[in-house]
């Protein structure tokens, strides 16, 4: 029992909520990484398209596993995480954004990146193209991290999560993957989860400069984590049971091409 407070915290039902709340978010940051990859290669020949993929596959997981290893020092540095907070809002704006203007187009244009116009002269397409990628996996390794941190400060539960994200690539996403091809309105929850984790993260610049008063205490406090793992999980298990039993939110609708990027990656996996 000793053991599984070391590892799980003093609350272990919170903790085993917690490492539930981080499949589902490292499986989902994983689904996206591999649609980006999908999306970034297709404008190369069949013969390189799936040797990029392959080597964007693979940086997906030196990087995961780097992050692995730098997320106790990640976690000490005090502003990354209201950076992070940033950054997971962006994502949740540009995609809403997105949704909102009718814009249904999934792929990444790589003409428009700086790293793609100054590399592709001097290495050719396919290079530039793998380096591009390899910067995206970097960029989502990093989510990954935030998303656990998010969270938990707790170590171990940051650890586990950063694995999570590295076995999720390989296993765990491609389920993802299905479900969110059955239940489409699940990319739209996800990111409205990605927002609120952005939050919770931002809200960590007020609880810096601010420490000990009742806003930071109950931002920090134990029921605020409570919480949005309650909601984390709730927001996705809720709408799928509502589909299935009332067919409310409808399911089978158009299917998502993000799924479909997805899918194709990580069967190259």
């Amino acid at each position: 029992m000793d053991l599984l407070h070391t590892l799980l915290g003093e609350d272990i039902k919170a903790g085993l909520l917690i490492i539930l709340n981080l499949i589902v978010i490292e499986s989902l940051l994983s689904v996206d990484n591999a649609a980006v990859l999908a999306t970034m290669v297709l404008d190369l020949p069949k013969e390189q398209r799936n040797k990029a993929l392959r080597y964007g596959i693979i940086g997906a997981y030196i990087f995961r596993g780097i992050c692995l290893f730098l997320a106790a020092w990640l976690v000490k540095i005090w502003w990354l995480k209201p950076l992070g907070g940033l950054y997971l809002l962006y994502l949740a704006f540009d995609y809403f954004k997105g949704k909102a203007g009718g814009d249904e187009e999934e792929a990444v244009n790589k003409n428009e990146s700086w790293i793609y116009k100054s590399t592709v002269g001097l290495i050719g397409n396919f290079w530039a193209t793998v380096a591009l990628v390899e910067v995206m996996d970097l960029a989502f390794s990093i989510d990954n991290v935030f998303a656990a941190v998010a969270f938990t400060d707790h170590v171990f539960l940051i650890y586990t999560g950063v694995f999570i994200g590295i076995l999720a690539m390989r296993f765990v996403a491609q389920g993802f993957v299905k479900l969110m091809e059955k239940f489409t309105f699940l990319e739209t929850i996800a990111f409205i989860v990605i927002g609120v984790l952005g939050l919770k993260l931002s809200a960590s610049l007020y609880t810096h400069f601010y420490p000990g008063t009742p806003v930071s205490e109950a931002i920090e406090g134990e029921k605020t984590d409570l919480f949005v793992s309650i909601f984390t999980v709730a927001i996705f298990v809720l709408p799928v049971l509502s589909s299935v039993l009332l067919n409310f939110p409808k399911r089978h609708t158009i299917k998502p091409e993000v799924a479909e990027d997805a899918e194709k990656v990580l069967d190259k996996s």
